[in-house]
């Protein structure tokens, strides 16, 4: 999990009036909590593995180096004929229906709507989300296996 899904899972539970929300993969654990006036304090825990014997430390992520802004003005003139396909719930992304089977779309791929894209791991249910529009897919925006959030950008879609 990088620090833009952090800072974005940030603003989601500040936005959904939750007082806490916790985090826990393998490798880390994450705690927002919010206080009653909506300010957010938030508590980042990373966890390493570390060889026994060895005390953890707790680290907090360093905040991004800004981008310049005439490369996000040429990235937003290349995306703005695409369309996006956004996550309607909150979870784990993953792009294949099993560890041992082929992604549902690659890039490149001709997607026409019903057609499963992916698939939404959410308390240990497999949601399984369906295009909503035919198009080409040209860019899958996340990795495999990572966490998304409500209304998160999946993949970019040519209509074309």
């Amino acid at each position: 999990m990088d620090i833009k899904e952090i800072q974005n899972l940030i603003k989601f539970v500040a936005k959904s009036g939750a007082t806490e929300v916790k985090l826990e993969m393998d490798d880390f654990k994450i705690t927002i909590k919010t206080t009653e006036t909506g300010n957010t304090e938030t508590t980042y825990i990373q966890q390493v593995p570390v060889a026994s014997g060895m005390p953890q430390a707790n680290v907090a992520p360093a905040a991004p180096a800004p981008a310049p802004a005439t490369t996000a003005e040429v990235q937003a003139d290349e995306t703005s004929k695409f369309i996006t396909v956004k996550s309607p719930i909150i979870g784990t992304f993953y792009r294949k229906p099993a560890p041992d089977k082929d992604a549902f779309v690659e890039v490149g791929k001709t997607i026409k709507t019903g057609d499963v894209v992916c698939v939404i791991e959410a308390m240990k249910l497999f949601n399984e989300i369906e295009s909503e529009i035919s198009g080409k897919i040209v860019k899958v925006l996340v990795d495999d296996a990572s966490p998304v959030e409500f209304d998160q950008p999946l993949f970019l879609v040519d209509p074309s």
